[in-house]
């Protein structure tokens, strides 16, 4: 039976005092000062040598210290985590992940990263591609993501015309032009090519949104403004065929970064909400007979406060989800990339667009609720060897909570969902672009999915600047799940664990099915929590290779992702947080009221 108290508390680590370098030996020269007290040239000279040799000392005691200091560090903290109430609520399916429709051509500072991951040309036959999406599935939990939502957008989806059914023109593909507006000519999307992508998305339990082409039709202003309303007929004709085909779309979203200052070409606020009213009116007649509809999306496009509070106002509850698109890294041109991603005063800042939408959205209290539709760090592609690599995880994982930061972060902001820009290519594919093995990343968005549950938990901690930490309700089991980041070059850092207003779950299943006793058993369980640790191969920040608890992950000869095991760690154990390193931390033996 239950034995109840107040507070879980894991004592951290006691400080380990560093042990001293070895010890350095020195040739101090002692001069005499003249008897008759005058300081002659010769005096001068030696006083001058000795204040250089003292400087020389300190220089070599800095340099020593530096040296030995990543065999020295050691150090302690504490999470506390609010047991009371959650703090945000995300869905189920919270992570997402892109397709995009650049063609091989699409080439960023002199580097061609997209090959043939365009929708267009995707390989969709490929065993590694289909299994990161679906995997293998047990009664208890899923092994890779199923269903995994998939945003289909992305730049070109504003210059993309639907094929319909009796064209006799063959559909034209995406070519350079500096001429044309996002440096493309028009492209268009075969109805065969659609087929195939949707029986790829059923058979990989997808939940698809795609992204329309609200250009359509349109002529751009010498000002860079879209005339008129949007041109709903070539949409429409797309849903009508998809219905007709009995393909499911999870979402329809309209537009891409055209809010605000727009990328290549904006709608003014106003005309955008009018633009999504007709989406919705459109989405509504055309599903009429379906007891569930595709939800409506939009704008696609990166925050601007007045252009999307103005955009909010005006759409008339025509909204369900509300987009915004998060590059914080800057280009990715950038050589201090890898600076920004392990600054953890950096890292804050790219809480602001998720608090200022938050604001809006409470402010006009509808049921619209806000999405990360494409986030991938460094625009422009990303940057070969750093968004492909394990650093780009301390990103991912802490602006979620940022991917994981990211991914953390946005939860804690009550977002709903997060799309990873891409699923795969350019160089911040969650697969590899030409050979579609997963990069770190995936691993890091995989464990996120199978242990982070909906509810989001107030977490602070006590110590050291370099640990970002995360907390939700377990998503398949009692308890709760803890998201460790450890920025520090050469700090391992020993973690306690403070969870205010916790009930212990001293009996298994088995065991409260017994009749109780006076002898009962639970004294001698040993309570365990199962970890996770995820390091780069060899230390190495820019490695491909992800090691989780020591050993490398990599998929088989028949593309099979690998399954992710857990260490069992007895419960009174500080949780050891090793230098660059992600630590997932599952506690399944506790209840607390904000999980209920």
């Amino acid at each position: 039976m239950p034995s109840h108290e107040s507070r879980l508390v894991i004592r951290r680590g006691s400080d380990v005092a560093p042990s001293h370098p070895p010890r350095v030996a020195y040739l101090i020269m002692i001069c005499k000062q003249p008897r008759n007290g005058k300081r002659g040239p010769k005096l001068v000279a030696l006083e001058m040598c000795l204040l250089i040799g003292i400087m020389g000392l300190c220089l070599v005691v800095v340099i020593t210290r530096n040296l030995f200091s990543d065999k020295i560090r050691s150090g302690t903290g504490m999470v506390y985590v609010n047991g009371t109430t959650s703090i945000g609520f995300v869905d189920e399916d919270f992570i997402c992940a892109t397709l995009d429709w650049w063609p091989p051509q699409k080439c960023d500072y002199g580097t061609c990263s997209w090959g043939t991951a365009s929708l267009l040309t995707l390989d969709l036959n490929n065993k590694i591609l289909l299994n990161a999406i679906k995997g293998e599935y047990n009664k208890t939990i899923s092994s890779t993501f199923s269903p995994l939502k998939i945003r289909l957008g992305g730049t070109l989806q504003d210059r993309v015309m639907y094929q319909m059914v009796g064209d006799q023109e063959p559909c034209s593909q995406f070519t350079e032009s500096s001429k044309e507006l996002l440096g493309f000519s028009q492209g268009c999307l075969p109805m065969s090519r659609w087929d195939e992508l949707n029986i790829f998305f059923q058979k990989s339990r997808a939940k698809v949104i795609f992204g329309l082409n609200a250009l359509s039709h349109r002529n751009i202003s010498t000002d860079g403004y879209a005339v008129g309303p949007w041109n709903s007929s070539n949409a429409e004709a797309l849903m009508k065929y998809t219905i007709e085909k009995g393909f499911t779309i999870h979402g329809w979203e309209l537009g891409n970064e055209l809010s605000g200052n727009g990328t290549g070409a904006t709608i003014t606020a106003d005309q955008y909400a009018s633009d999504t009213i007709s989406l919705q009116n459109l989405v509504q007649n055309i599903y009429k007979t379906f007891e569930v509809k595709p939800i409506v999306l939009g704008p696609g496009g990166f925050f601007e406060a007045n252009w999307f509070s103005e955009y909010v106002m005006k759409s008339n509850g025509s909204l369900q989800v509300i987009t915004q698109h998060i590059y914080n890294l800057g280009p990715g041109v950038d050589d201090h990339l890898v600076k920004k991603i392990l600054d953890p005063w950096y890292l804050d800042g790219g809480s602001q667009p998720f608090r200022d939408l938050q604001d809006i959205m409470k402010k006009f209290g509808n049921s619209t609720v806000a999405w990360v539709g494409e986030a991938g760090g460094a625009y422009n592609s990303g940057r070969d060897r750093v968004s492909n690599t394990f650093v780009f995880s301390f990103w991912y994982t802490n602006f979620s909570y940022r991917y994981l930061d990211q991914l953390g972060m946005a939860s804690s902001y009550d977002t709903k969902t997060y799309c990873r820009q891409t699923l795969i290519g350019g160089n911040y594919g969650l697969l590899n672009t030409v050979t579609y093995v997963p990069n770190p990343d995936y691993f890091s968005a995989l464990l996120w999915h199978r242990l982070m549950g909906r509810r989001v938990l107030s977490t602070s901690f006590d110590g050291t600047k370099k640990i970002r930490s995360y907390a939700h309700c377990s998503k398949h089991s009692d308890g709760i799940t803890l998201l460790l980041i450890n920025l520090e070059r050469y700090t391992t850092t020993a973690v306690g664990l403070s969870v205010e207003n916790v009930t212990i779950i001293m009996a298994s299943k088995q065991l409260k099915q017994l009749k109780q006793t006076q002898r009962t058993q639970s004294s001698t369980i040993e309570y365990t929590r199962e970890e996770y640790h995820l390091t780069a191969k060899d230390g190495k920040l820019n490695s491909r290779t992800v090691l989780l608890n020591g050993k490398e992950l990599a998929v088989n000869s028949a593309g099979i992702i690998p399954p992710l095991e857990p260490i069992q760690v007895n419960i009174s154990n500080p949780i050891i947080v090793a230098p660059f390193s992600i630590v997932f931390v599952h506690i399944p033996n506790i209840h607390i009221p904000a999980c209920t």
